[in-house]
């Protein structure tokens, strides 16, 4: 047998025993945790090849590997240095932030926060955990506060002169967003700045919207007052008419009476500032029929352009057509006094012939005069009516119903113009 073969392997075995007795791994130094090693064989070295070591790590660290090994190289299998938990970075919520106790590290308290105007819909904390994970997801911040606006504060406006409205004006109040600061539409209820107001109380409001669809809202009042003088009338048998509202400052009421009566007083009113009226009081006297009069065209004269006329004559008061007639017309005197109409009777003949209007007598050669002049027979009945101008519009030779005048009266064109003011003044026969 060869020795070299022995001698060999007699080297190999001493340089294995040595190999495997001594150190060959740089020893184990483990912060902020503890390692535990078990050699081969028993060896007083704890970093020999072979040495297996388990690692221990503190509460909030961690080690690559539990277990490592000295390896042929002098190297051990893996780190096995005792590091920091981390948790991944917290995203940063839209429209806010956080702040942590220690970063992202083991055990870091992380308190999230909203931009003024924002409220925090979410969990408001989030901590750190064992497995590297966060306690709670990144919350939210919502805009939910609305905005804010502010109205105008307008005193009492007045009326101005002669009207009934007043022009008021005030600036467009500004919406502030407490959020993002961005509003995206303003809108008014009621009339806008610088219109006309009219009389009494009218409510009024702004309101806001931001991008997130809160609102808000704010409410003002506008006022407007206007000076009015105490309430005028009519007078009695005659028209009042005011522009503007009959009452309100600058008024002109206007007064006229009706056809036999004549103005007494003021013709013209008006409403003054110190909210009196200026004049004197409005009246309608009737009529003074001078039945002294010498000739019958001055007896009528009295009554061109106020009055129309119906003479009704009959050779006696017994006259069978003349008393159905006057009957008649008794029940009627509303329909005759509203259209302007005075009776004027002549009953008889000269020289014992009596002429009358109402109660008022005429001397009898009056009353023949004025048979003379409008043609009138004595010895028959006969009736003329006369309009206004002091023209013969119609003659009647036998009686007609107040119906049948009336409808005749109604179809002169002074009388058409009557109507339209009898109406508006509500001046109606009820009966």
């Amino acid at each position: 047998m060869d020795a070299w073969p022995l001698v060999l392997l007699s080297v190999q075995l001493c340089l294995c025993s040595a190999y495997q007795g001594s150190p060959w791994c740089a020893p184990i130094k483990v912060k902020h945790g503890d390692v535990s090693c078990r050699t081969p064989r028993g060896e007083n070295y704890r970093n020999v090849m072979g040495t297996r070591c388990k690692i221990r790590c503190k509460q909030g660290y961690e080690s690559q590997s539990s277990e490592v090994v000295c390896m042929a190289s002098k190297h051990w299998s893996s780190s096995y240095a005792c590091q920091e938990i981390r948790c991944a970075k917290l995203d940063m919520p839209v429209n806010g932030g956080y702040k942590c106790s220690d970063g992202s590290y083991f055990n870091s308290r992380c308190e999230f926060f909203c931009s003024p105007g924002f409220i925090l819909m979410g969990q408001k904390t989030a901590t750190c955990q064992y497995r590297k994970t966060w306690s709670a997801g990144v919350p939210t911040c919502v805009d939910v506060e609305p905005p804010k606006i502010k109205c105008p504060n307008l005193k009492d406006k007045w009326a101005e002169p002669a009207k009934l409205t007043a022009r008021v004006t005030w600036d467009t109040p500004e919406g502030v967003d407490t959020a993002d600061g961005i509003l995206t539409d303003v809108i008014l209820k009621g009339k806008p700045s610088k219109s006309n107001f009219p009389e009494g109380l009218h409510k009024m409001s702004y309101t806001v919207f931001d991008r997130a669809g809160n609102k808000g809202s704010c409410r003002f009042t506008v006022r407007v007052r206007v000076r009015r003088c105490s309430a005028l009338f009519p007078p009695d048998n005659g028209y009042m008419k005011c522009d503007s509202d009959a009452d309100n400052y600058g008024t002109t009421c206007e007064f006229t009476c009706t056809g036999g009566y004549e103005l007494r007083g003021s013709a013209a009113r008006v409403c003054q500032y110190g909210l009196t009226w200026s004049g004197t009081d409005t009246t309608c006297a009737a009529m003074n029929i001078n039945v002294g009069v010498r000739t019958a065209a001055a007896l009528l004269d009295q009554f061109y352009e106020k009055r129309r006329l119906l003479v009704i004559s009959a050779p006696t008061a017994a006259n069978h057509n003349y008393r159905f007639q006057m009957t008649n017309l008794q029940h009627a005197q509303c329909g005759l006094d509203l259209r302007h109409v005075t009776v004027i009777e002549l009953v008889g003949t000269y020289p014992a012939q009596i002429g009358r209007i109402r109660h008022r007598l005429l001397p009898p050669a009056l009353a023949l005069q004025l048979r003379l002049l409008l043609q009138i027979p004595q010895r028959s009945f006969q009736m003329v009516l006369v309009d206004k101008q002091g023209m013969d519009k119609q003659r009647y030779p036998f009686p007609i119903t107040a119906a049948e005048l009336f409808t005749t009266v109604d179809t002169f064109p002074l009388r058409k113009d009557e109507m339209v003011l009898q109406q508006e003044a509500g001046q109606t026969c009820q009966s």
